[in-house]
């Protein structure tokens, strides 16, 4: 029982160190690449910031390429909408966050970026 204590005590510690120093600790713990200046513009044509809308409604925007976008990355409340289908459906009442980023062809962001604030009723 003692033994496993100072192990797991160890194993803390580790975890501690690397964060302070910024290391990586588990696998997958890259650290995120800065966004790229391409020269790429992106805007949320609809629906508008601060704009009531239904629990399902349609997200448009205007995506400008610069150098190296080649699409966008949808986001809400934070959390990467993958396949995302041009539409949200289903939204819980109250106050959401939409992100719109450009990307590469290899997924790294670019700078282009507009965020909005919808209510769904």
């Amino acid at each position: 029982m003692q033994m496993m204590r100072c192990i797991g005590f160890m194993g803390l510690g580790i975890v501690f160190a690397g964060a302070l120093a910024g290391v990586p600790v588990f696998a997958g713990d890259t650290p995120a690449k800065p966004p790229v200046e391409d020269g790429s513009k992106i805007v949320i044509t609809s629906p508008k910031d601060g704009e009531e809308v239904d629990d399902s409604f349609e997200l448009k925007y205007e995506l400008t390429k610069g150098s190296q976008a080649t699409h966008a990355h949808v986001y809400l409340d934070g959390q990467y909408q993958k396949g995302f289908s041009g539409a949200f459906k289903g939204l819980s009442k109250g106050d959401h966050k939409i992100t719109v980023t450009g990307a590469t062809k290899d997924h790294d962001l670019v700078t282009a970026t507009h965020t909005i604030i919808v209510e769904v009723e």
